[in-house]
């Protein structure tokens, strides 16, 4: 695990972990994407907004290799996921972390066993899972669910147990698929804190779908302060360069940038979707 590093709204390193050049991809002769090219940074979350059926959770999917574009290139990690075979693409995906909005645990398994799936599929020790699981739990707060089943979690705590699971690999990049949908405020607010925690603590890359502003908007005014053990707001005028901005329209990115450039965007479109 990398070494933990507060956020400092410093720019993050130029390295490039995932990157996008002049994607396409159409279903039934509908494109869905139109030359979306973009790069997210290491250390970097960039939250991607636009509205349903703009593409934002088919650009994760075309990021993990489930889908191919019908033209351009994805890199990940510094290498080309474009037709590359399934076998090259499980090992890569060992270093991708994924949050399904509906959390996606299994039902049947305890909370131990849903965070420790990917650990026993690499046959790591006994000892050394329960080690990391209890570790992975702790990070989210919830160490105390152990042998609880999926049905006896609120949906938050769910969510914040997918979060878990998707972190127990130490990964370089984590997908968020609208982490906070159908989650209150105040829930929301707690997984929002934990992805901060995340991105200033290990560094870790994330892409974030979401249909909320309030969620990327915090994710840009705040920081995670370990001597308080929580998100604080960056000084007043700042923001936390860690956190940048991707709007799609109609499949193609109309915006790439940070908060302070999206607030002073004069585009009629931006300006009438983040009112």
């Amino acid at each position: 695990m990398p070494d933990p590093a507060a956020s400092n709204g410093h720019p993050q390193p130029s390295e490039v972990m995932l990157e996008f050049k002049d994607v396409e991809l159409g279903f039934d002769q509908h494109l869905v994407l139109r030359g979306v090219s973009f790069r997210l940074h290491r250390g970097e979350t960039k939250v991607v907004f636009g509205v349903a059926g703009s593409g934002k959770s088919v650009m994760l999917k075309l990021a993990l290799g489930l889908l191919q574009p019908d033209h351009g290139t994805i890199t990940v990690l510094g290498q080309d996921i474009t037709g590359m075979a399934e076998q090259e693409l499980y090992q890569l995906r060992r270093n991708i972390g994924m949050v399904f909005q509906e959390s996606a645990l299994f039902d049947s398994l305890t909370v131990e066993e849903n965070v420790a799936f990917r650990l026993v599929e690499e046959h790591v020790s006994p000892e050394e899972i329960r080690e990391r699981v209890t570790e992975a739990l702790r990070f989210v707060e919830l160490e105390h669910t152990l042998e609880k089943f999926p049905a006896q979690l609120s949906g938050g705590m769910r969510r914040r147990v997918a979060i878990a699971r998707a972190i127990i690999t130490h990964p370089e990049i984590i997908l968020y698929d609208s982490p906070t949908g159908g989650l209150d405020p105040i829930t929301s607010t707690t997984i929002v804190e934990l992805l901060i925690k995340q991105r200033d603590v290990y560094q870790t890359s994330a892409l974030m779908v979401t249909h909320r502003l309030q969620d990327g908007f915090t994710m840009a005014t705040h920081c995670y302060d370990k001597e308080k053990g929580q998100m604080v707001p960056v000084k007043e005028g700042r923001e936390n360069t860690r956190t940048s901005f991707l709007i799609l329209r109609d499949g193609k990115v109309i915006f790439d940038g940070s908060g302070q450039e999206l607030a002073r965007s004069t585009d009629e479109y931006i300006r009438e979707y983040i009112s």
